[in-house]
């Protein structure tokens, strides 16, 4: 169908709009962050990057963003391949309970953190687990794996079954069809889901406060939290630490950005 020139303009100045909105905030983060911290400031220049040197020293994210790098790649390596996994033991295959287990999963994605988080941290304790980055990462990776393998179920539910018969009868193993004929097609859907997992792993707040309430494990968001108590006032040094914080994820986000949106495209729909 032809689509008039009215009609692409219409569509144009309607993502210019929507774009401007959801831009806004971030123009007037960075603005903030760039801004002089004080009148005395103002003298050396319209730009002042040496704000995020401020925030990062005073703010000690430091420490703050490699607690979080630390328990990110615990959560992210662990639920990624224990997803691929139960993903593909349970959408390749049909056996008896695979039904039943796949609606447990569902009820990992359904439960949330705060009704949960309590219990678990008594149960952490007892083990002698708090304070620790286990008792961060642990509930975490579980959450995590419950959407994975509603993720990955989804997508090898649609692999082409011609594909895993002609493995197998060139003599693969379930281990070899898995990961050298399986995985490299389905690498649009694991990117997915390791930009998902990190993202939320990185942005969890209340898990760290909890598991860890003496602030030895200080992440990145809750470090943030606490510099925001410390600088109600001074807004510039919180912006910029606003952006250092997100920095990580709009980075990893620029990189695998393709493989995202192909994954998006192709990953969820198929069941």
């Amino acid at each position: 169908m032809r689509v008039s020139t009215g009609e692409r303009l219409g569509n144009y100045v309607i993502l210019v709009v929507f774009a401007a909105f959801a831009l806004a905030p971030i123009v007037t983060i960075l603005t903030t962050a760039l801004s002089p911290e004080t009148p005395e400031d103002a003298a050396g220049g319209p730009l002042h990057v040496e704000n995020f040197a401020r925030a990062w020293e005073q703010g000690r994210f430091g420490e703050y963003m490699t607690n979080s790098v630390m328990v990110a790649a615990i959560v992210v390596t662990s639920a990624t391949l224990l997803s691929i996994m139960a993903g593909y033991a349970l959408g390749a295959f049909d056996f008896p309970g695979a039904t039943v287990l796949f609606y447990v999963f569902l009820v990992g994605i359904m439960v949330p953190a705060e009704a949960i988080v309590v219990p678990l941290f008594f149960d952490f304790q007892t083990l002698g687990l708090t304070n620790t980055v286990w008792a961060i990462a642990l509930p975490q990776v579980a959450q995590s794996v419950a959407f994975g393998t509603f993720w990955m179920r989804a997508y090898f539910r649609g692999a082409n079954r011609s594909i895993i018969e002609a493995a197998r009868l060139d003599g693969a193993g379930h281990h070899r069809v898995l990961w050298q004929v399986l995985l490299p097609v389905a690498r649009p859907a694991v990117v997915t889901l390791v930009l998902l997992t990190f993202m939320w792993t990185w942005n969890e707040f209340l898990i760290p406060l909890v598991m860890s309430p003496n602030a030895q494990l200080r992440t990145a968001p809750l470090g943030l939290a606490m510099f925001q108590g410390q600088y109600t006032q001074g807004t510039v040094l919180l912006a910029a630490g606003a952006v250092l914080v997100a920095l990580p994820m709009v980075v990893l986000y620029l990189f695998l950005q393709r493989h995202f949106i192909r994954g998006m495209l192709e990953g969820a729909v198929k069941d």
